[in-house]
């Protein structure tokens, strides 16, 4: 990213909260309640950027008044030495305060505080592959725990020696969908099975799906574009565990996308939240649809959400968790199958928002240059 397009984004929105500061001045605007509760808004985000750039301005006018100091060949060696000490605390100081304006001027995603349906999956490795969906889904239990988020199984499909071939739940809570976006993928153990005599580690799959959850006014189904089936609820091996038909499937007839749900006792509430399910699911079908249309260069790689992708090895001889899409390796295995995911998922976050940035930048660089172009000819 040049540092250049940065700084002239951050003195616009210093024009941009001077305006909008006069325009909250002008009696029209406290007339209109609408008008200067927007206004108001504005201010607020923007009054957040504005003062984490004059802290930053801050701290580089102090590194420079530290090296004048340090460049004075007459200065008090006692001053020069406290200068010295001092001045690598300030350089830290500014990088950190460089990345958290970074950030500051990603705009925020409309579905960020989205609650969340995720979808996880035994993949190639046979009751593995199944054992380990089941530590993916303890990892997120475990993480949303930690968040005082609400955790609800919408379906699963159980081995019989405690594996998941299948399980899809909610997440409802702060900020869900930002913090678990970017585990949409393949996830691959290495490890030697607990069904292995020889020692032999083996890799095996896992694949996991995050779906914003769409609100029934943004995601129309109509009841004739549906197929719903009823049949009983199943457990490990097959068995029923329920005497009466209260599991759902719904068929969406267009698209042929089939979801389900039987972990509800209440034929009713299964279907409403196999519907919760289905648009989700037709809510990522249009994003997707909507991703295809923006150019290659918008579009950030760990955003991509490709389920086929391998992201994240975790590797239990190495105790080594390596994310592969920012090249982050985390040497803490266990603690990160527990749910102590903060570390991982906010690198992630970092990641995008500077990808995201970065583009932006560019396209503002570009747009200039075009406009100077035009004005030249």
């Amino acid at each position: 990213m040049e540092r250049k397009a940065l700084f002239q984004r951050l003195e616009r929105v210093a024009e941009q909260l001077r305006s909008i500061e006069a325009r909250l001045g002008d009696p029209k605007v406290a007339a209109d309640p609408a008008k200067l509760a927007e206004l108001s808004r504005q201010h607020a985000a923007l009054g957040r950027i504005a003062r984490a750039y004059d802290a930053y301005k801050h701290t580089v006018a102090d590194i420079e008044g530290h090296r004048a100091i340090l460049g004075r060949k007459d200065e008090d060696p006692e001053l020069v030495e406290l200068a010295q000490e001092e001045l690598a605390g300030l350089e830290e100081k500014r990088a950190r305060q460089q990345q958290a304006l970074k950030l500051l001027l990603v705009p925020p995603d409309p579905d960020d505080s989205r609650n969340t349906i995720v979808e996880i999956r035994a993949g190639t490795g046979g009751e593995e592959a199944a054992l380990f969906a089941a530590e993916i889904f303890r990892m997120y239990a475990r993480y949303a725990e930690r968040k005082r988020w609400k955790i609800t199984p919408m379906s699963r499909s159980e081995t019989g020696l405690g594996g998941l071939k299948e399980i899809v739940f909610t997440v409802e809570g702060s900020d869900v969908f930002r913090q678990l976006r970017h585990e949409s993928g393949v996830h691959r153990v290495q490890r030697v099975p607990r069904t292995e005599q020889s020692g032999r580690i083996h890799t095996s799959a896992v694949s996991v799906a995050v779906l914003p959850e769409a609100e029934s006014v943004e995601i129309h189904v109509a009841d004739k574009d549906l197929r719903v089936d009823t049949f009983r609820s199943s457990g490990p091996g097959g068995q029923s565990v329920n005497t009466m038909d209260s599991a759902i499937r719904i068929t969406h007839l267009p698209t042929g996308i089939i979801v389900q749900c039987q972990d509800e006792k209440s034929q009713r509430r299964n279907k409403e939240s196999a519907l919760r399910h289905l648009r989700a699911k037709l809510y990522e079908m249009e994003q997707e649809r909507l991703d295809a249309a923006r150019s290659a260069e918008r579009r950030s790689q760990i955003r991509s959400g490709d389920r086929s992708e391998k992201i994240r090895t975790y590797n239990f001889p190495q105790n080594r968790v390596t994310d592969h899409r920012i090249g982050l390796t985390l040497h803490d295995l266990p603690d990160i199958l527990d749910g102590n995911l903060d570390e991982l998922l906010n690198a992630l976050i970092t990641s995008d928002a500077e990808a995201r940035l970065e583009a932006e930048l560019a396209s503002h660089t570009g747009d200039a240059s075009t406009a100077r172009d035009s004005q030249a000819r």
